[in-house]
């Protein structure tokens, strides 16, 4: 695994922009999970991203060492205490310097804060104002509280997650939270600042995690429109119902993720492994009716090895074959770390920002920020002085 915290055509040392969203200036008022990962998404790609703590949240003496939240890294960190006056004064006047401004409050809270889009947009009319929910800004259940898995109900993505005949398995948080809703923020607010740069105005991007789940279930309703999908989980191409598109133990106990879908990859399976073992059928495998009878021989042929005898005999190749790896196994594996997917910054390995550009490449550039480790730093580049900076600390406004 290399040691560089950056991509093998970043080099941030040589001078230059890093990264396609340099001279773009964010600020983040903080939350948690998709919010932060939009902002991190952005820092990652360039942009000088502020984020916005609380005030409660400072412990000074945990400056100069990385917050362990790696979702905060690339960024400077602000503590304001919100319901201040003077706290609210210097986020309007952040706002007023920057391109985008991002919450992930429910809705109403900054509007009755003094921080909703009117009054961000009021004292900058260009600002692209993002806002992250679970819910959307409107609808009969925009008031409430949810979680990712609440989110993935709705939609009818969790229920196509699980066995056949078994209860529906929470994906973890990746489809809700990283990629129907920070993602999309993400996506959203780079292209508001697109138009801005094109000459129209500020606005508000409303990414709701129920918006975004939707769209990434797309194909399913495509495939489900032409009968090419069926409605209980577990019995479908892609939701492991196919043998083909599955995962299988191996004599260690350990699994293999296979992926032979088209006939040619199907074949190269078949060729390099011996399918089937001596006194097991190989039954033709378009017919759903022999899937079951399929995966049975296929899994008592993948018990036979153990995950790294088959991945050395299956992985260089087009058998679309590839070893289950732990978290701990995932950073080490050779196509990975030639590539340089996951990196060692300030003491933590992690994913190297992605996607990569040829002409702006992307670095990681400062570790997670404590809360408030910047707060003087920023309030000067707004423009506060000295004096109006030390005012606003001992009214505990600022931290």
């Amino acid at each position: 695994m290399s040691e560089r915290a950056h991509h093998p055509d970043a080099d941030p040392a040589a001078g230059g922009p890093v990264g396609p969203l340099t001279g773009v200036r964010v600020v983040e008022l903080a939350g948690i999970g998709p919010g932060p990962f939009a902002a991190m998404m952005l820092a990652d790609l360039g942009a000088d991203v502020i984020r916005v703590d609380r005030a409660t949240d400072v412990d000074p003496a945990a400056f100069g060492t990385p917050h362990p939240d790696l979702l905060n890294r690339g960024r400077r960190s602000i503590a304001v205490d919100l319901k201040s006056a003077g706290g609210r004064e210097a986020v309007r006047a952040l706002a007023g310097g920057a391109d985008a401004l991002i919450e992930g409050f429910r809705p109403g809270v900054t509007e009755r804060l003094g921080l909703g889009p009117a009054d961000c947009l009021a004292a900058n009319p260009r600002l692209v104002y993002g806002r992250m929910t679970g819910w959307g800004q409107d609808g009969p259940l925009a008031p409430h509280a949810g979680h990712d898995i609440d989110y993935l109900a709705l939609t009818g993505a969790l229920h196509g997650v699980g066995r056949a005949g078994e209860r529906p398995v929470p994906p973890m948080n990746l489809l809700g939270d990283f990629g129907g809703g920070g993602m999309m923020l993400a996506l959203g607010v780079v292209a508001a600042l697109y138009a801005v740069r094109a000459g129209a105005p500020g606005q508000v991007v409303d990414a709701a995690i129920v918006d975004g789940v939707s769209v990434l279930t797309t194909m399913i309703h495509s495939l489900r429109g032409v009968g090419r999908w069926q409605d209980p989980r577990g019995v479908n191409l892609l939701d492991g119902g196919a043998p083909f598109y599955d995962t299988y133990e191996c004599a260690d106990g350990r699994h293999l993720a296979v992926g032979a879908l088209e006939p040619r990859f199907y074949d190269e399976l078949v060729r390099r492994t011996g399918f089937p073992l001596p006194g097991d059928d190989a039954p033709e495998r378009t017919d759903p009716a022999n899937w079951p009878a399929l995966r049975a021989a296929w899994a008592r042929l993948f018990r036979t090895r153990t995950r790294d005898e088959w991945t050395a005999l299956l992985g260089d190749s087009d058998a679309c074959v590839a070893p289950v790896l732990d978290w701990r196994e995932a950073p080490r594996h050779p196509h990975l770390a030639a590539r340089r997917v996951f990196v060692e910054h300030a003491g933590a390995t992690q994913p190297a920002p992605a996607p990569r550009f040829s002409g702006t490449p992307t670095a990681l550039r400062r570790p997670p920020p404590h809360p408030g480790e910047h707060t003087d730093e920023i309030l000067a580049e707004a423009g506060f002085a000295a004096d109006r900076i030390a005012a606003l600390r001992a009214a505990g406004a600022v931290a």
